[in-house]
């Protein structure tokens, strides 16, 4: 058997695990960072998009966030349940939903706004430090996107 350091496919060195291993954890970490807010990582998700760009369609969300709609859908409905959107037909086309956040929705980002430095503090990382891990996160996603397409 090969070693770690020689073997291409020893667990280790693999970036598909160590990918899933920190998407894993560090979610785990925003929890009882999100939990006062009443929100899941994939709502909070939803609301940074929503606090950038809103009024969005669901179909414009799940594109920002790299999501399927019928993943979207749910999320969005939730939210709605807590009072942080709301969900309304579409003026140009009656299949289509528009979200929207509710004055609750819009308090909310004030308040949200220490999350990313809590987060931070919890993952003991710097600013530069995230920017970089941003930048080869970017990096990353944009070559395996062109990967796919490619087939």
């Amino acid at each position: 058997m090969a070693t770690t350091a020689a073997d291409p496919l020893a667990l280790e060195r693999q970036v598909c695990f160590a990918l899933a291993v920190a998407s894993r954890t560090v979610i785990a970490a925003y929890r009882p960072v999100l939990e006062p807010y009443r929100l899941t990582h994939p709502q909070y998700l939803v609301m940074l998009a929503l606090w950038q760009h809103e009024p969005l369609s669901i179909r414009r969300l799940a594109e920002l966030l790299s999501l399927e709609p019928a993943t979207v859908s749910p999320l969005v409905k939730r939210l709605e349940a807590i009072g942080y959107v709301s969900r309304t037909r579409s003026r140009e086309d009656e299949r289509s939903l528009d979200v929207a956040l509710t004055s609750t929705g819009r308090a909310l980002r004030s308040k949200a706004t220490t999350i990313p430095g809590t987060m931070m503090k919890r993952l003991g990382i710097t600013p530069d430090e995230l920017t970089e891990l941003h930048r080869a996160m970017s990096t990353l996603i944009a070559a395996a996107k062109k990967a796919t397409a490619a087939g």
